[in-house]
């Protein structure tokens, strides 16, 4: 499986920056879908409401999914990588 690899650089509320990936399926390409992906794990870490736009998020590049991620793609649609 391929899987497309989005960096994202999103200003905490402490004005410090947090870098992560957002790993998705290559055919998804709904660059609103990824952002929305984005928003639950900045939810999921306390930075609900910091912005998460084409300025903090832009496509990387493709590559092929390691085996112990596909059960997480397969259930969740996209996993994140933290920097």
């Amino acid at each position: 499986m391929q899987v497309a690899v989005w960096d994202t650089y999103v200003t905490k509320k402490d004005t410090t920056v947090m870098h992560f990936d957002i790993v998705v399926p290559s055919e998804v390409t709904d660059a609103s879908i990824i952002y929305n992906y984005g928003k639950l794990y900045l939810i999921s870490k306390a930075q609900e409401g910091q912005a998460l736009t084409y300025k903090e998020c832009s496509f990387c590049h493709i590559e092929a999914l390691e085996e112990n991620r596909v059960a997480e793609i397969h259930n969740n649609g996209f996993f994140i990588i933290e920097m």
